[in-house]
């Protein structure tokens, strides 16, 4: 890194620009909880550092139905946000148990997005609420659902000059229940084994619209279509509940590693897609 450089966007426009400029070669840079990692263990050596910090995506704002949060925005303003609390807090609720109050200070929302790990926290919130996500380039922007932007471990569709602009998120309607978990090898401050996120808008006691998003137990965090199949337009019962969370087990392609089996990830899921589901319908 002795010899790279480093450059500093003033705006989103100069940004896009010094990715077009280099290309492969240059590396974003908001945070740094994952890049600089990878950078002092010797695993990347990137030519150029592009930092976003004062690129102006640091923002959360209203628009419409939506929430749009600015990329470069860390988790502790988001996890902070009285919009965010009141109107999206699911995502609260999840940054709040993602890393240390130290990562969450300087770690950014579109950027552990654009590590593209399966296990990312912030991806499996975001998969429940039907986010999506805006990317810019300098010859224009596109926006994708979140779960069509991870195509692998550590891979995205960012093209080689594209950055994550912004996460749209539609805020959670009045009668939207939702629940939470993920398990670690610790209570804190440690990368899920599995972590299930569920949104679930009722109408008349039977869901419409839900989604269960899994994170770490597939090459990319992923939604559980089947077992929300298999609720929607339902009332909730102990069969219905058992029946589904299988389903969602069955959605797994988990792997062996140091933090977990394939096995107990799958009986993790089913576990607690059964429990968080039994806590939305009491």
């Amino acid at each position: 890194m002795a010899e790279g450089q480093f450059l500093k966007a003033t705006d989103l426009q100069e940004a896009c620009e010094l990715l077009a400029q280099y290309g492969g070669k240059a590396r974003l840079l908001a945070g740094g909880t994952d890049l600089m990692v990878a950078v002092n263990q010797r695993k990347l050596f990137p030519e150029v550092l592009v930092y976003l910090g004062d690129s102006g995506l640091n923002y959360i704002n209203a628009e419409g139905d939506n929430l749009v949060i600015g990329a470069a925005t860390p988790f502790t303003d988001i996890m902070r946000s009285d919009r965010v609390q009141e109107e999206t807090p699911l995502l609260a609720e999840v940054i709040s148990h993602l890393a240390s109050p130290a990562i969450r200070n300087v770690g950014t929302i579109g950027g552990n997005l654009a590590n593209g790990s399966p296990a990312a926290d912030s991806a499996t919130a975001l998969l429940a609420l039907g986010a999506s996500l805006r990317l810019r380039s300098k010859t224009g922007e596109r926006e994708v659902a979140v779960e069509e932007f991870f195509t692998g471990p550590g891979e995205t569709m960012l093209e080689p000059a594209e950055l994550v602009q912004e996460i749209i998120i539609p805020r959670q309607i009045g009668g939207a229940k939702w629940a939470y978990r993920k398990l670690g090898k610790r209570k804190a401050q440690t990368l899920s084994i599995v972590s299930v996120a569920i949104s679930c808008p009722l109408e008349g006691g039977q869901c419409q619209g839900v989604r269960i998003a899994l994170g770490a137990v597939a090459p990319t965090p992923i939604l559980a279509t089947e077992a929300a199949r298999i609720l929607e337009g339902k009332a909730m019962d102990a069969k219905l509940i058992d029946k589904a969370a299988k389903a969602a087990a069955e959605a797994t392609r988990p792997i062996d590693d140091v933090r977990g089996s394939a096995w107990y990830r799958r009986r993790a899921t089913e576990a607690l897609v059964k429990q968080l589901l039994a806590q939305i319908s009491a």
